[in-house]
């Protein structure tokens, strides 16, 4: 029963995936890594498949050997969390939303920027 689950998840989550390579605000890596975790659950072959992709496979490789994020990918992630925050403000949210909204972010630019490079 749960390999169909995890099979169901991979596959939504690699669609996010890419749907955050062309969308500024939605990010890429979190949701490739997540489908990569299902798909070792559930199907061997979409898993050989995410980890040899040309695009999705360098992430993977080096989350997995080093656990380090590519310097472009931290780059891109944090301008989006920051642009994500201006827009709130824009709009208008209220000082609560933004007080966490900024926390969180921040917590995760944190966890993002503490990830070593890739040695290659």
């Amino acid at each position: 029963m749960a390999r169909p689950l995890f099979l169901i998840l991979g596959l939504i989550c690699v669609g996010i995936g890419a749907i955050g390579l062309v969308l500024p605000l939605l990010p890429t890596t979190p949701f490739v890594l997540l489908g990569a975790m299902c798909f070792a659950r559930s199907s061997s072959s979409l898993h050989n498949w995410l980890v040899g992709h040309r695009v999705f496979g360098k992430l993977i490789a080096d989350w997995h050997a080093e656990g380090s994020i590519a310097p472009r990918v931290k780059i891109v992630a944090v301008s989006c969390m920051i642009a994500t925050l201006g827009i709130s403000v824009a709009l208008g949210f209220t000082v609560p939303i933004l007080l966490v909204q900024t926390g969180v972010l921040s917590l995760v630019a944190v966890f993002i920027l503490s990830r070593p490079t890739p040695s290659r």
